[in-house]
């Protein structure tokens, strides 16, 4: 696993935190798995869903009452991201601030790294 002692993979903003808290709460799940996959213009994509509970080989990150599970594979590409939760008159939705980012797309969905 990816790690530094004593430092989370991820940050949560209080309004993220908020979000995923709701999230749960609705849902009744355990928590959000993040991970990476391939897909998009710029080779890569973020993935969100839904847990129960937490894998073995995830790095569980709480923050605010917010539980957010990182996936194995994405773990050294999460590495120091901030997630926000951002609303605005088109759109709302979760954002990344994540410092190994390379490249995005034009529309924000795809990225890639180094």
């Amino acid at each position: 696993m990816f790690a530094i002692p004593g430092k989370q993979a991820v940050t949560i903003t209080p309004k993220a935190a908020n979000q995923i808290t709701k999230l749960m709460t609705s849902a009744g799940h355990a928590g959000l798995r993040i991970g990476i996959k391939k897909g998009g213009c710029a080779g890569m994509e973020y993935t969100m869903e839904y847990v129960n509970e937490a894998d073995a080989n995830d790095e569980v990150v709480e923050q605010d009452g917010a539980r957010v599970m990182i996936a194995p594979m994405a773990q050294m590409f999460l590495f120091g991201t901030e997630i926000d939760y951002e609303t605005s008159l088109l759109e709302s939705g979760f954002k990344f601030r994540n410092p190994n980012v390379t490249e995005a797309c034009g529309c924000g969905e795809s990225i890639k790294f180094g």
